[in-house]
């Protein structure tokens, strides 16, 4: 469909329209924003409230710590070169660092390997088949969905989550314990709200899970993605370290946000990692009134949206579209080295007022482990490297690798 704005779909019964025109995208996202205010549903508030509360679906520096134990922890390995399976062994940098984020809990998931934050964030974060099996009957049968009442995870995941929301915030607030992070922020807006009836424990539990599901799995993909093209593009990888140490060294060895910020050659490479390895393959919204596509080219049709209709933007594609970024299949950091990084051809966060509420947490918290990793080790591929990269067809939300992601790490 390469040469239309958009087409139509079927899933199952349910008509989707997809949308591949970035000016269209842009009006769906953000100019027409009031006519797509809401993220597809996927299941059903009531009956599931730790998923289905939170701020996708409505309708301080302690992290930093993480950072400091992954480096310890292989610099304590044997031998020269740390072989590892990147998206494992970053979901744990990942987990611990959400863990003290959201629920000011310190965990160490590279040495305490079975540890429950792990285990349950684990679980919250990936999404099953039979979870997926859940959203269609959701999207197509809602009616036989909420008649059995169903949850996206088991009850032991849900169980765990709310336990731990509901003695730590009383803890909190009776103690008067303030932590700088996530969860003491919806502690002091609840306070600020001043009606805990309206921004109840239920509320704060699916924001911080929320976490979890959002940061946790495409953040740790982003960075196994990363460490596998510094690998592979050892020239990319030997001139972002110049900048690493070059820089650092001008800051006294000091890492913080503004230094990291005058990193231009690393924003230049998450970005491109960003562009070819999106965190999911597609974006969709739910038409919330009726609206109204006007023909542009010659051959097209008026075409009206009926409210209810669910919009999907083929986020992957677009960013794979060689109209768009010519030899797409090839990693050119240079791409983003002007100012506008192609804005309306690419949104590894979604766009417009929907779009990702972590997206610079995100970025940051990618951006501070390389630049920790870079300062000591050096990236390499191993014999279970596989190259090129093939990427699993069966199902999966977003894009994983077909036999693990293995890369090297070598001492400095």
């Amino acid at each position: 469909m390469k040469d239309v704005r958009y087409y139509g779909i079927y899933q199952f019964l349910k008509p989707k329209l997809i949308i591949r025109d970035p000016e269209l995208i842009k009006s769906v996202t953000v100019k027409d924003f009031d006519y797509f205010t809401d993220h597809v549903a996927m299941v059903e508030p009531k009956a599931d409230p730790l998923f289905g509360k939170n701020l996708l679906m409505l309708k301080g520096d302690d992290w930093k710590k993480a950072d400091e134990n992954f480096i310890q922890y292989f610099l304590n390995q044997p031998g020269d070169i740390i072989e590892i399976e990147a998206k494992e062994t970053f979901a744990r940098y990942t987990i611990d660092v959400i863990a003290t984020t959201s629920f000011g809990v310190k965990v160490d998931s590279l040495n305490d390997r079975n540890n429950e934050f792990f285990r349950m964030g684990s679980e919250l974060a990936n999404i099953s088949f039979t979870s997926f099996l859940k959203i269609l009957l959701r999207q197509n049968l809602p009616t036989l969905y909420k008649m059995f009442k169903m949850t996206m995870f088991r009850k032991e995941v849900n169980d765990f989550f709310t336990a731990l929301i509901s003695d730590t915030v009383p803890t909190r607030e009776k103690e008067n314990i303030y932590r700088p992070d996530m969860l003491q922020n919806l502690i002091d807006a609840r306070k600020k709200n001043g009606e805990k009836e309206s921004f109840t424990i239920e509320d704060i539990t699916a924001q911080a899970a929320i976490f979890f599901f959002a940061g946790f799995d495409s953040v740790s993909s982003v960075m196994s993605f990363t460490s596998y093209e510094l690998a592979l593009n050892q020239d990319i990888q030997d001139k972002l370290r110049k900048e690493i140490l070059d820089i650092s060294e001008e800051n006294d060895g000091n890492i913080t946000y503004d230094v990291i910020k005058q990193m231009k050659y690393l924003d230049m490479v998450i970005c491109e990692v960003l562009r070819k390895w999106p965190p999911f393959v597609i974006i969709g919204r739910e038409c919330t009134k009726t609206y109204v596509i006007d023909p542009v080219y010659p051959g097209e049709k008026k075409v009206v949206v009926p409210k209810g209709t669910a919009i999907q933007i083929p986020l992957y594609a677009i960013h794979h579209d060689p109209k768009y970024y010519p030899d797409p299949e090839k990693f050119i950091p240079e791409r983003f080295g002007t100012e506008q990084k192609h804005q309306d051809k690419y949104f590894p966060f979604g766009q417009g007022p929907r779009a990702c509420l972590g997206s610079r947490f995100a970025l940051m918290e990618i951006k501070t482990i390389f630049v920790h990793i870079l300062k000591t080790f050096k990236l390499v591929t191993t014999e279970k490297t596989q190259i090129p990269l093939k990427l699993v067809r069966k199902f999966s939300v977003n894009a994983r690798p077909e036999n693990g992601l293995y890369i090297g790490l070598q001492k400095l």
